[in-house]
């Protein structure tokens, strides 16, 4: 399936790009991850911490285990802080 990615703050500083579109056979998000690392080093090191990733599923936070196989989009982006 067709998937759209975006990328935020340092994640979108290492990978170089905001946004993708990316052909993937991932059930879940996790499983999308793990395909993203082995696409090469710039990926493996971006998303080698993701205890320090969150991920929304079409605009709606969710887990790494969250299914993805209906998705338009899933955004991965830095914990939010507030102040």
């Amino acid at each position: 399936m067709k998937l759209d990615i975006r990328y935020f703050a340092w994640l979108r500083e290492r990978l170089g790009t905001g946004h993708e579109t990316v052909e993937t056979d991932a059930g879940t998000v996790a499983e999308l991850i793990e395909e993203l690392r082995g696409r090469d080093e710039g990926y493996a090191h971006a998303f080698s911490d993701t205890g320090a990733i969150r991920a929304a599923v079409d605009e709606d936070l969710v887990e790494f285990d969250a299914d993805i196989s209906r998705a338009r989009e899933v955004a991965f982006f830095p914990p939010m802080t507030g102040g």
